[in-house]
């Protein structure tokens, strides 16, 4: 009996041993979102969590929080400075902020995040991340959201002139130079202050890919122009803490770099894509009207652009980037390319 119970004792040990040793071992990223947990880019994140977690075997894994460590402007900060280890957020939202993101602004890039993201990503890889712009947090990835389309709550629009009489809620970057150039009203706001702004009447309409109908319960919206390519698009980065990262094993650096770069931008775009489709047919059944922009419409919008794409070139240039006007041409033919 007393060599029973050593031997039971001596198993409990080892077994505490090994416990304290494995958690000891395991490395736990706190992930943060500003928006819905069933969100598609909030899914992606998760879908990049389990990734990870696959990859390295369980060594490393992610405790998505329950709600945001910070609103949406602030989440860049947050995450260079460990509020959270993972997250992603809008470049735009911080104005003038960051120059050489704004690429993947522009009207008429393409009809699909995935194809937009891809190419993106190999345009940052190559150009932008030599450059440092977003210096103090690890780049896990850059993607943009599907087409930019303006909704409107009360009356389409049909021209750049209705636009004008209107008040639309944007979301920065390139669609807040367009908007001032074109003479539109509208205000700078995060996403998810949307229902509100529209739900009261502050609000006329707001510039959002597809997704966001049911994303940000935007059933009061009735009316939808579209642009081939967008009117705009959007560029987010998807990150991690800097010291976080570098504390990692080499082989766990590895399989985050895996399933990272490329990998998860096709990630977050494929997802973007999937809503974007739903909520078109979902707009069909509760009955948004959609209509594409006329090509007068189109027209004054390219004039506008073509300005601001001189700007962009000139101030990328400023900070650094060589050839911004053939980067923009390659960010181009890359999109066209992708599969």
């Amino acid at each position: 009996m007393h060599t029973f119970s050593r031997r039971l004792a001596q198993t409990t040990l080892v077994t505490a041993l090994a416990s304290a040793s494995f958690a000891q071992a395991q490395t736990v990223l706190s992930v943060s979102t500003w928006l819905p947990q069933t969100h598609a880019a909030s899914v992606a994140q998760k879908d990049w969590c389990d990734a990870v977690e696959k990859e390295t075997q369980g060594s490393v894994k992610c405790n998505i929080l329950p709600k945001a460590v910070s609103a949406p402007p602030g989440t860049f900060d947050a995450v260079r400075d460990g509020l959270a280890d993972v997250s992603f957020t809008v470049d735009g939202y911080t104005p003038g902020r960051f120059i050489n993101t704004q690429v993947a602004e522009f009207p008429f890039l393409g009809d699909s995040s995935t194809t937009t993201s891809v190419a993106y990503q190999r345009i940052y890889s190559k150009y932008f991340a030599p450059l440092g712009e977003h210096r103090g947090v690890k780049v896990l990835a850059v993607f943009t959201h599907g087409p930019g389309i303006i909704f409107t709550v009360k009356e389409p629009v049909a021209s750049a002139a209705d636009v004008a009489k209107l008040k639309f809620r944007i979301g920065g970057g390139n669609i807040n130079e367009l908007a001032k150039v074109m003479g539109w009203n509208t205000t700078l706001k995060p996403a998810t202050d949307s229902f509100e702004l529209l739900s009261t009447g502050v609000m006329d309409g707001t510039f959002f890919p597809d997704e966001s109908l049911q994303s940000m319960r935007l059933s009061m919206v009735k009316y939808a122009t579209t642009f081939p390519g967008g009117l705009y698009n959007t560029s987010f980065v998807f990150m991690m803490n800097e010291a976080k990262y570098k504390a990692l094993k080499p082989e766990e650096k590895a399989a985050v770099d895996k399933v990272s770069g490329e990998a998860a931008a096709r990630l977050f775009g494929q997802g973007w894509d999937r809503v974007d489709a739903a909520s078109r047919e979902i707009q069909q059944k509760t009955g948004v009207t959609r209509q594409p922009a006329s090509e007068a419409f189109i027209s004054e919008v390219k004039h506008k652009q073509a300005a601001l794409e001189d700007k962009w070139v000139a101030a990328a240039e400023a900070k650094g980037l060589k050839n911004a006007r053939t980067v923009l041409a390659e960010f181009r033919a890359e999109i066209a390319k992708v599969k």
